[in-house]
């Protein structure tokens, strides 16, 4: 298997069966974050819809960030990588890398919606461009990390490992 393959950011586990077909952890993490963000966005819609339009806004996001982020851990751990063990830390690193990005959200939307007048639908989809990068960068170098003790083998040096 190619380096590209290796789990990054220090994630432990085998390829899952995307990155075995794509070979490659960039393709495999921008064709899951893609499949994430529309999931996501459709989610925000659907609240949106049935939490109550416009001025409950944040409520229809906070709904749709506790789907969309169990959605995506479920891809990322067992689509991309099939990581074993730490579940629960895993999600709350997973969690946290989220959690940034959804404060972000949190002082945008409203500053979009209720300053520049956007439709709401439009501000979540311009933000969503910004919160992208962000958790992509997050997963990249945070979310199921281990420490390199743990997932060090002799023919694998650390530089190897967090490629």
């Amino acid at each position: 298997m190619s380096s590209d393959a290796r789990p990054p950011g220090g994630m432990s586990g085998p390829p899952g069966w995307l990155l075995r077909v794509v070979r490659d952890q960039r393709v495999a993490f921008l064709v899951v974050g893609g499949i994430n963000t529309v999931f996501g966005y459709l989610c925000f819609a659907v609240f949106l819809v049935t939490v109550g339009r416009r001025s409950h806004y944040l409520a229809a996001l906070a709904c749709a960030h506790v789907v969309s982020v169990l959605f995506a851990f479920v891809l990322y751990r067992f689509v991309v990588f099939r990581v074993r063990g730490h579940v629960l830390a895993d999600l709350w690193r997973f969690e946290t890398v989220y959690l940034a990005a959804l404060a972000v959200n949190f002082v945008l939307l409203p500053v979009l919606v209720e300053f520049a007048h956007l439709p709401v639908l439009l501000a979540q989809a311009l933000i969503v461009s910004v919160t992208s990068l962000m958790s992509w960068m997050g997963h990249k170098h945070y979310s199921f990390r281990r420490s390199s003790s743990l997932e060090e083998s002799p023919e694998e040096s650390p530089e190897e490992l967090h490629r």
